[in-house]
């Protein structure tokens, strides 16, 4: 028999959850209905100062089918009101598919998104590729390394972040060595950063990859490079290495989003894996609320991302330093639409596709690294334990006392001399490539 103390922390337990699981279920009820109300009126606004007012994702799909690449989760999430109609609010069936179709190639910002300098500095550039920084091999240490072929680095970020997470944390504690042979892009994802964000874009992964493409490797005619990658850039990355899997010399994902399943209901799975719909851990319930609910994820955005530099004024001073850390910088460079679309068209829909990325790198022998945190909250560590099962050859590496961004942010000398090992190790087993 178990002990006294026991048996009435196993109950105790219990309860704790039961209580956990109705009072989410209340608080999430109360969230369903607020967001059709939400429709609603977003839907009077957007008819108000745009005109006509693009439809959204409120019902669910009638025709079963899977257009445009778009995640089964942007129509199939449910919520117990989506039935209900508001004046102005009429059920809209499939054209919940056609999002942006009456505002295709429009350059203008909604009425909801940030109209500064720098978030619509893009709309004036002549070609729309994506924002990147290139740190090129440096004259003074490159004396040892004349001779030699200069290597190439793509660096992809996750969500809410941009380039800056490489380039203050990587391209600060890059050894002479480096320097001097690898060329490295940090590059801003479409609709993140300074980078695009245009609103006919579904920001599917197809998108993602064609920027890529349009704005890095084709221009510099890159014949070989090695990826590195953070949480939804894994899934990014890996579509690009499918694509590019004898140009790859290796690819380093740090917190991958691997969850396999099948193909049929993969994208559902993850949302609810990742964004279960719960109040406990804190992390979980802002997931859980940015992804099922669209029009409260816009409220946060009108709130937080186009009044950014109000943000900003207030929190310097506050903080007492005149320039605030990058990672608070980025995370309202975007806009609702562009976030919603790529947590839900990469992060959930590209997980149908994943198998696929991985088995076409088991087959042309892409050298694979793993890295991921021990206490990450927010992707779940099964991810990475996942991949090595997939992938029986990827190096996963397990960083104890680490969680999503740390396994980067305050340990950036010796992440960053990882992968410098892993570059020079993935170079010998390859033999040297050009740029």
């Amino acid at each position: 028999m178990l002990p006294a103390s026991n048996f009435a922390g196993k109950w105790a337990g219990h309860l704790v959850e039961i209580l956990h699981v109705i009072l989410s279920f209340i608080v999430f009820l109360s969230l369903d209905f607020l967001e059709t109300l939400l429709c609603a009126m977003y839907r009077c606004l957007d008819e108000f100062f745009e005109g006509k007012a693009p439809h959204c994702y409120c019902e669910k799909r009638t025709d079963g089918e899977e257009e445009n690449e778009q995640s089964e989760t942007l129509c199939g999430r449910k919520n117990l009101f989506g039935q209900m109609r508001f004046p102005g609010n009429p059920r809209r069936g499939k054209e919940c598919d056609k999002v942006t179709s009456d505002h295709q190639h429009q350059l203008v910002n909604r009425w909801s998104d940030c109209g500064c300098e720098s978030c619509v500095s893009w709309m004036k550039a002549g070609d729309q590729k994506l924002h990147f920084v290139v740190k090129e091999p440096s004259q003074d240490s490159s004396e040892g390394s004349k001779g030699n072929p200069i290597e190439n680095v793509i660096f992809l970020h996750g969500f809410l972040c941009s380039s800056s997470i490489w380039t203050e944390t990587v391209f600060q504690n890059l050894s002479e060595s480096v320097k001097g042979k690898y060329r490295l892009f940090a590059v801003d994802l479409l609709g993140f950063g300074k980078s695009p964000k245009p609103r006919d874009s579904l920001y599917t992964l197809r998108e993602h990859l064609d920027m890529i493409e349009q704005s890095v490797i084709c221009p510099f005619d890159l014949k070989s490079f090695h990826l590195v990658a953070h949480s939804m850039g894994c899934i990014i990355a890996l579509a690009v290495a499918a694509k590019y899997s004898k140009s790859v010399k290796s690819i380093t994902l740090v917190a991958p989003p691997y969850l396999p399943s099948s193909k049929d209901g993969a994208s559902l799975a993850v949302l609810n894996r990742l964004a279960g719909r719960r109040l406990w851990p804190p992390l979980l319930f802002g997931a859980a609320f940015m992804s099922w609910y669209e029009h409260l994820g816009r409220c946060v955005c009108f709130f937080v991302c186009r009044n950014h530099r109000a943000w900003e004024s207030l929190l310097k001073p506050l903080t007492g330093r005149r320039d605030l850390n990058f990672i608070i910088m980025d995370l309202p460079r975007h806009t609702h639409h562009s976030a919603w679309h790529s947590m839900h068209n990469v992060i959930c829909g590209g997980a149908k596709y994943m198998d696929d990325y991985l088995e076409s790198l088991i087959e042309n022998k892409v050298k694979l690294y793993v890295i991921q945190g021990d206490r990450d909250q927010v992707i779940p560590i099964e991810c990475s334990i996942n991949i090595r099962r997939k992938v029986p050859n990827a190096e996963v590496t397990i960083v104890p006392n680490a969680n999503h961004n740390s396994v980067i942010l305050g340990r950036e000398k010796d992440f960053t001399e990882t992968l410098e090992q892993i570059w020079v190790s993935s170079a010998d087993i390859n033999g040297t490539g050009t740029g």
